[in-house]
C-alpha cells in the first residue's frame, strides 16, 4: 500500500504524541472509582465524640418522624411531583403504604409518584438507621471559634483520643476528617499546631494506623503556598512516624475570590491541584465567605447565588476530570422550631403549627438548594444540623430514583448494542451519554438512592458499574 511519510517521519510524530499524551493523563487521571460522600457534616470539636454519627442520626430521625410522619406529608412540604394527590387523613396514607409495600413493582410502572413518594421515604428511614452521617468534619475553624491555645490544644487531644476510640467501637462515618484554622499570617501558628498535635495523639493511640478515609481540610486557600505548606507538615509527619508517602490527604475549601481568580488574572485553581502533589481529595466551596467577599449582603447570601453559580462552574472546569471530587456548602437557615415545650407542661396547640411552618418552610429552602446544586453536578454538600439530613437524602433519592425507569431502559439499550450509538425514543445517546448514565447508577448506588436489583437490571453487573469505565466493560465482554 502506497504512503507518503515515511516510518521515521511518523514513529518521530507518534513519540511526541505519546510524550503529550502521557502527560496530559498525569494531569487529568479521570474520575475516580472510589466512593463518593454526598453529605459532609461539620461540627464543632467542642463537641465530638467517638458517638457522634449515632447521636445525631436519632435526633435526625426524631426530627423527620415529628414534621413528617408519613411519606404524604413529606412530600407535600417538598412539593414532590404529584404530591397534593395523596390522601391527607392518615389511616388512608398507611393503607396506601401498605398497597405499595405489597406491589411495589406494579406501582413503579403504573403510579409513579406514588411510588416515588413512598420510596424515597422508606430509604430516607434506612439511610437514618444505617448510616446517618456519611461524611463528619471536626471542625476547629468557624464551627469552633477563636478560643485560648490551651483551650484549643485540649480539643485536638480530646477530639483525637475520641477518633480513637471510634476505630475500636467502629462507631466512626465512612468518612472523616478535622478542619484546621485557615494559614493566614494571624492564624498559621494556631492551624499547624492543631494539626501536629491532634495527629501525634491520634497515631500515637491508635500505634500509627489513620481511621479509613481520613482527611485534612484547610479553609480560605489563598495561595498554592498554604497548600505547600500543609503538604510539607504531612510529609514530615509520615517521616517521623513511618507512615506510607501520601497516607494524609487534604481538602480544599474555596471560599476567596482570589482563587478563582488570582493578582495575574489567572486562576489559581490548577496551581493548587500541583502544589498538593496528589494528596487533594476534595474541593469544597464556601458560599457564605465567599459571597461576603464579593460584597454581597447578608440578605442576599444564598446558596443559589449567581454569583455562586459563576465560582461553582470554574471550580467544575478546573478540577474536571483531576480525581478531585467536588462538594457544595450548606444552606444556612436552620430547620428548628422556635417554641420548645417548657419543663413542666407542654406547647400550645398555635405553638405546635409555628414550629410545624418554620420547620416546614427551612426544608423546603435547603431541598431547592440541594436540588439546584445537583443540577449543576455537585453531589455532595454540607449539612450544620442533624434535622437537614432527612432533607438533604431526600432530595438526593428523588434526583435518582424519578429518572430511573428512563435511565434503566437507556443504559439496557447502550450495552445491549454494544456502545454504538443508540436512539431510545427520542433521545440520541453516543459514548459520552452512555458514560453519563454509568455515572448515574454508580453515585446512587454509593448514597442508597438505588438499590443493587435496579442498577442490575441495566444488564451490568455491580463490579461492571463500579469500573466506571464503559470502555473495560466492553473490553472485559469481548475477552469472554
Amino acid at each position: 500500500m502506497k504512503t507518503i511519510i515515511s516510518d521515521d517521519k511518523l514513529n518521530a510524530i507518534k513519540q511526541k504524541l505519546t510524550g503529550a499524551n502521557t502527560d496530559f493523563n498525569r494531569h487529568y487521571p479521570g474520575e475516580p472509582t472510589t466512593r463518593q460522600p454526598i453529605q459532609t457534616v461539620y461540627g464543632g470539636a467542642q463537641i465530638f465524640k467517638a458517638e457522634s454519627s449515632s447521636r445525631l442520626g436519632s435526633i435526625a430521625m426524631k426530627s423527620l418522624h415529628e414534621y413528617a410522619p408519613d411519606f404524604a406529608t413529606l412530600a407535600r412540604v417538598l412539593d414532590f411531583p404529584d404530591a397534593q394527590s395523596l390522601p391527607k387523613d392518615l389511616s388512608q396514607v398507611l393503607k396506601l403504604g401498605e398497597k405499595i409495600e405489597a406491589n411495589q413493582e406494579s406501582y413503579r410502572q403504573e403510579s409513579p409518584n406514588q411510588w416515588l413518594a413512598w420510596t424515597v421515604y422508606q430509604r430516607i428511614v434506612k439511610k437514618l438507621k444505617d448510616e446517618p452521617v456519611e461524611d463528619f468534619r471536626i471542625d476547629f475553624e468557624d464551627g469552633y471559634g477563636n478560643r485560648p491555645d490551651d483551650e484549643e490544644d485540649k480539643d485536638a487531644v480530646r477530639t483525637a483520643r475520641e477518633v480513637a476510640k471510634g476505630i475500636d467501637q467502629q462507631s466512626l462515618p465512612p468518612f472523616i476528617g478535622i478542619r484546621i484554622k485557615p494559614l493566614t499570617e494571624e492564624l498559621k501558628d494556631r492551624g499547624l499546631r492543631t494539626l501536629n498535635i491532634f495527629l501525634a495523639t491520634l497515631l500515637d493511640e491508635t500505634g500509627g494506623n489513620l481511621p479509613q478515609n481520613f482527611v485534612v481540610t484547610i479553609p480560605k486557600v489563598v495561595s498554592k503556598s498554604q497548600v505547600e505548606a500543609v503538604v510539607d507538615a504531612f510529609e514530615a509527619i509520615e517521616s517521623a512516624v513511618g507512615l506510607p508517602d501520601g497516607a494524609l490527604k487534604l481538602e480544599l475549601m474555596i471560599e476567596t475570590p482570589q482563587t478563582i481568580m488570582d493578582s495575574s488574572g489567572q486562576s489559581l485553581l490548577p496551581a493548587l491541584i500541583t502544589a498538593s502533589k496528589s494528596r487533594c481529595t476534595g474541593a469544597h466551596f464556601g458560599v457564605y465567605d465567599y459571597t461576603a467577599s464579593v460584597n454581597i449582603t447578608a440578605e442576599y447570601q444564598t446558596m443559589d447565588h449567581p454569583a455562586c453559580d459563576f465560582a461553582r462552574y470554574m471550580m467544575k472546569v478546573a478540577f474536571a476530570q483531576t480525581g478531585i471530587f467536588l462538594s457544595d456548602g450548606a444552606t444556612n437557615v436552620m430547620p428548628v422550631g422556635p417554641h420548645r415545650a417548657p419543663k413542666d407542661g407542654e406547647l400550645t396547640e398555635e405553638q405546635v403549627k409555628e414550629n410545624h411552618r418554620v420547620v416546614h418552610r427551612a426544608w423546603k429552602l435547603m431541598f431547592d438548594h440541594v436540588n439546584h446544586s445537583l443540577s449543576q453536578g455537585y453531589y455532595q454538600g454540607w449539612d450544620l444540623n442533624p434535622a437537614q439530613f432527612p432533607i438533604r437524602y431526600a432530595a438526593v433519592y428523588l434526583f435518582f430514583l424519578k429518572s430511573l425507569n428512563e435511565s434503566t431502559s437507556r443504559l439496557k439499550n447502550f450495552v445491549d448494542q454494544a456502545a454504538q450509538a443508540t436512539l431510545a425514543g427520542d433521545v440520541f445517546d453516543d459514548a459520552a451519554t452512555g458514560q453519563g448514565l454509568l455515572n448515574y447508577f454508580l453515585k446512587g448506588l454509593n448514597c442508597g438512592a438505588i438499590t443493587r436489583q435496579e442498577a442490575e437490571a441495566t444488564g451490568l453487573t455491580i463490579d461492571e458499574i463500579r469500573s466506571r469505565s464503559f470502555f473495560k466493560i466492553l473490553e472485559g465482554r469481548r475477552e469472554k
